[in-house]
């Protein structure tokens, strides 16, 4: 992945983002890996010196290729790729793995309430603001990370009883 030529009026490390969302938006399939690992690890002769900046471009394809995957069958041909590319990169690793664990819950796949417990309060929000499942709920009401997750969820549980 070539580097653009600075504009004078944005930082090289919004230049370099930008061209990272572009190339991944664009990416095919059989080419993701590749380009993946070539934007963590940047080959270059002069390694990116922001990392964190890289990182967050592929955090930011991450979420859009599982939410594209989510209910797909494809999803776990994907995610067992992307392990070996994420593995070195210990928060874009747990993202991936809590994407699986939000796929597990969102289509009533097995799944561990410790593991939902243990979880980011990234994911525990996006359980509780976007599915309507009991199981998670109930356990994100009594042992979610922040007062927020907890109250949604109850909200919801307690909305949802109402209804019943």
């Amino acid at each position: 992945m070539s580097n653009q030529v600075p504009d004078r009026d944005e930082p090289p490390e919004h230049l370099r983002f930008a061209a990272y969302l572009q190339a991944l938006a664009q990416v095919r399939n059989q080419e993701e890996r590749s380009l993946m690992t070539e934007v963590l690890t940047d080959p270059d002769p002069d390694p990116d010196p922001d990392p964190a900046m890289a990182q967050s471009a592929v955090v930011r394809h991450l979420d859009r290729r599982a939410t594209d995957l989510l209910k797909s069958p494809e999803y776990a041909t994907w995610a067992q790729a992307m392990v070996k590319v994420l593995e070195p990169h210990p928060f874009l690793d747990q993202r991936l793995h809590e994407w699986s664990l939000f796929r597990a819950v969102a289509l009533a796949q097995p799944w561990l309430p410790g593991a939902l417990t243990d979880s980011s309060d990234w994911l525990q929000r996006k359980i509780v603001e976007s599915l309507d499942t009991s199981d998670a709920l109930a356990v994100l009401a009594e042992t979610g990370r922040t007062r927020r997750v907890r109250n949604t969820a109850r909200t919801t549980l307690t909305t949802r009883s109402k209804r019943a």
